[in-house]
């Protein structure tokens, strides 16, 4: 396990040697999960996304496109996709993003021969809506009074009908659709791939929402400590975050997962990352990031590596 000098007031490894982070179970369900969760995916199944898209100019071996689709609760979700260029798509990916939103596609990942989905997530970069804050702190917390109204629920939508979208637009790519998801990205992505058999393999990134009970005992740098503050000074989260937690989800998800994780991470904490990957009921891989949201030396060659282990993980989709 790496160490490194830091600034913040707390240790970004919570004292936990790699065999502690292996051994942290995941949360258990609540008893009405599944009745919370499936009439949700179920009503968006029946969703007309409606896709719209504008072209925008190329991006190496794709064409840029603008995209907008439909949401559950009538939300209107926009972001980008990448089509390829010279041949015809074989695998189609959703790829969501982090707490700090996107601002234009990945142009890094080594999928030449995929269509890349990539929607800004409700309340964020361009999918910004009146009355939600687009700052990581406040927007972890909207909604948080009640699991109905809660935005993540929200934001598993929009990952769901981006799946739907993309599938309308290229309907050919059913069963060869991939997820990709970091930090934010990675935690709303459990909470999707929990529920929809459409995807077919995936890969999560110092994923967050894990196993929030843990989460609010660790102080952090990241969205983490603003909900740490909420419990401290107002009504227990956790009668929402319990159906909303990352780790839990994770028990459901059947198919293959390449998770990278960091033991040093001062934004999201590594307990929360490793119950994720612990509470995995399918095929899992474990990538190990030195450091998670913190830069160190090395890091760029290390990235290199994770694409090039990605690209043999998603080989088969």
């Amino acid at each position: 396990m790496a160490v490194f000098q830091h600034p913040f007031p707390f240790d970004p490894t919570y004292g936990a040697s790699e065999d502690d982070l292996r051994s942290i179970p995941a949360p258990e369900p609540p008893s009405d999960y599944e009745v919370f969760w499936q009439p949700r995916y179920e009503a968006v199944l029946v969703i007309d996304p409606a896709p719209e898209i504008e072209e925008e100019g190329t991006e190496g071996d794709h064409r840029k496109f603008q995209i907008r689709y439909q949401s559950a609760g009538g939300v209107s979700i926009r972001g980008w996709m990448l089509v390829p260029r010279g041949g015809v798509a074989v695998r189609g990916f959703v790829i969501a993003h982090g707490y700090g939103g996107r601002t234009a596609p990945d142009t890094h990942l080594p999928f030449r021969d995929a269509v890349l989905f990539f929607p800004c997530l409700r309340g964020l970069a361009l999918s910004r809506l009146p009355r939600v804050p687009s700052d990581p702190y406040g927007h972890v917390l909207h909604g948080i009074e009640s699991r109905e109204t809660y935005i993540h629920g929200g934001c598993v939508e929009d990952v769901w009908c981006g799946v739907s979208a993309l599938l309308k637009l290229f309907p050919e790519l059913n069963g060869r659709i991939g997820f990709l998801g970091i930090s934010f990205g990675g935690g709303i992505g459990a909470m999707a791939l929990a529920w929809d058999p459409r995807f077919a393999r995936a890969h999560l990134n110092v994923p967050s929402f894990g196993n929030h009970p843990v989460r609010l005992r660790c102080p952090t740098v990241g969205s983490g400590e603003a909900v740490r503050t909420y419990a401290a000074r107002r009504t227990d989260p956790m009668p929402t975050l319990a159906y909303h937690d990352a780790a839990t989800a994770a028990r459901r998800i059947q198919i293959p997962v390449h998770c990278a994780l960091a033991a040093f991470d001062p934004a999201v904490a590594p307990p929360g990352q490793f119950s994720i990957f612990n509470g995995l009921a399918g095929e899992r891989k474990l990538f190990h990031l030195q450091a998670g949201h913190f830069p160190y030396p090395g890091a760029e060659e290390e990235e290199r590596e994770l694409l090039r282990d990605l690209e043999r993980f998603f080989g088969t989709l």
